[in-house]
């Protein structure tokens, strides 16, 4: 196989007639073979999903609180102090 080429997989999957008409009509709207508007199609939603995925959403209250959080920390638990010794004991150079 030449370097040029890239690797495919195959997908299969069962639709109703009707989504098969709904398809097809579609493709043929935008100039399109069934397959190359499917493949489009789902390579979209599935790039919207990912995207989707990585975005946290807070409630107002949730928004005030992270708000909250950054402008005013709370004093760091004596676990990290101890951290912050023991790190800065380690990166010491004398």
């Amino acid at each position: 196989m030449s370097a040029s080429l890239s690797a495919t997989a195959r997908l299969e999957a069962r639709i109703s007639t009707d989504l098969h008409g709904l398809l097809k009509r579609a493709a043929e709207l935008q100039g399109r073979t069934m397959t190359d508007f499917v493949v489009a199609a789902v390579q979209d939603a599935a790039e919207r999903a990912v995207a989707q995925a990585g975005v946290v959403r807070l409630s107002l209250a949730d928004q005030q609180r992270f708000a909250d959080a950054l402008l005013e920390p709370p004093a760091p638990a004596p676990a990290l102090q101890r951290a912050f010794k023991r790190r800065a004991k380690l990166l010491r150079t004398e």
